[in-house]
């Protein structure tokens, strides 16, 4: 491990940031440079797939996800250019993504299923259906279209929406490949990989989300907002969508947690805390936590991640980098050390738990992390701290904490809550 001194301005660990730059500024500069477009000229140009800069659309999803920018500042950046009604398409991307992760967070086990699923269909592939996947995979089918978009994928790790649900539906319903590894080639290789909107999205185009309503990819649709040169020829694509079934899900109690440090000040005491700081919160500055005397900040990399999560060297390179920045800023915000674990070395968990000691904590604060690896990683650092006399206090931005219970049934529901909201 390394630490390094807040304030005076900590600057990297080591890792290459990869293309796009993966920064809190460079996330900003990106918003302010789309604003002028997110209007009208959003809602009417979104759905087309031009690329190859995909100049229509944000590309904002890999700093929102890892919240290098917050939803709520895209929102009223949004909204104070176009007003609400006048950006809503765009506005309304945000509130999808905070949709997704309140509905799984009401239904963990969609994730264990997925994530147990993924090695057993694997391993369970025929040598035919085996060749199949890897030339999905690979790019080498022979669709041309979906060729083109796996090798986007792959090589930017970035992919419009609208190609995202063409590319889902024909592995599902045109290939016949189980959605499941389908998913799981999308977290590998997206640097906005999104356990919610990842999985949760594969499963609407699979007829499980809704149950019943299936997305059929056509070609005249592919033609109309892609060009018909890449579009598949007549009869190429699956016509009808089959049937897929699941076991009823199990639906958890939603757990409560305290937004900032105001809410948690009375009960913990006073007196320097640390902060535990992982790639999916990754501006402390602003919120919730802004005012909470933090002493030390420990930004984690636990060996075997990126490996256990699924993810690519240029996902996990991205997020390293991500997390450098927000490592950067919040010892320059709190003015304290900073620790870095590098990757590969040692288990988070007692990194963490090391880490504490010497600085001689006996409180930690967090942003939970939601339903995927860096919850898994979250529990077992929680499970470490505690064992060493080190509690971890969960906190939740305010953001989450109104949105999030709306999202019990479907999004049309969710959505007019938010309006509702705006118009109040």
């Amino acid at each position: 491990m390394r630490a390094l001194r807040g304030c005076a301005g900590w600057l990297g660990s080591g890792v290459n940031t990869s293309s796009p730059i993966a920064t809190r500024a460079e996330g900003r500069r990106r918003l302010d440079a789309f604003l002028p477009r997110a209007g009208a000229d959003y809602a009417e140009r979104r759905n087309f797939v031009v690329g190859p800069d995909h100049a229509n659309v944000s590309g904002l999803s890999p700093w929102i996800q890892k919240r290098l920018v917050l939803e709520e500042e895209l929102v009223a950046a949004a909204r104070g250019r176009w007003g609400f009604r006048g950006a809503e398409k765009f506005i309304q991307e945000a509130y999808w993504r905070t949709y997704w992760k309140g509905w799984l967070e009401r239904r963990p086990e969609v994730w264990s299923r997925w994530r147990a699923a993924v090695p057993r269909l694997k391993e369970g592939l025929t040598r035919e259906r085996r060749s199949a996947y890897e030339a999905a995979c690979a790019g080498r089918t022979d669709i041309a279209c979906f060729n083109a978009w796996a090798r986007e994928l792959t090589t930017t790790g970035w992919l419009h929406n609208h190609a995202r649900m063409w590319f889902a539906s024909i592995w599902i319903f045109t290939l016949r490949l189980p959605w499941e590894l389908g998913a799981a080639f999308f977290y590998e290789h997206l640097l906005d990989g999104d356990a919610a909107s990842n999985t949760l999205s594969w499963r609407w185009v699979a007829g499980l989300q809704t149950p019943g309503k299936t997305y059929l990819a056509r070609a005249d649709n592919i033609a109309k907002y892609q060009g018909e040169d890449l579009a598949p020829p007549a009869g190429r694509l699956a016509v009808e969508a089959f049937a897929l079934t699941e076991e009823p899900l199990r639906q958890v109690a939603p757990v409560v947690r305290p937004t900032g440090w105001k809410d948690v000040s009375a009960t913990i005491g006073a007196g320097p805390v640390g902060l535990w700081l992982h790639p999916e919160d990754l501006v402390p500055e602003l919120g919730g936590l802004a005012e909470a005397p933090v002493g030390a900040v420990f930004a984690g990399w636990p060996a075997n991640l990126a490996a256990g999560a699924g993810w690519s060297p240029a996902v996990a390179d991205w997020t390293r980098a991500a997390l450098a920045d927000g490592a950067a800023r919040a010892g320059g915000h709190f003015c304290c050390p900073v620790t870095i674990e590098e990757p590969g070395v040692g288990e988070g968990a007692d990194a963490l738990v090391a880490w504490a000691r010497e600085a001689r904590l006996t409180r930690v604060l967090a942003y939970e992390p939601t339903i995927g690896p860096w919850r898994e990683e979250g529990l077992r650092a929680e499970a470490a701290l505690g064992l060493a006399g080190v509690r971890l206090v969960w906190l939740r931005r305010a953001w989450d904490a109104t949105w999030w219970p709306h999202a019990t049934r479907g999004y049309f529901p969710f959505w007019e809550e938010v309006k509702r909201a705006e118009a109040g």
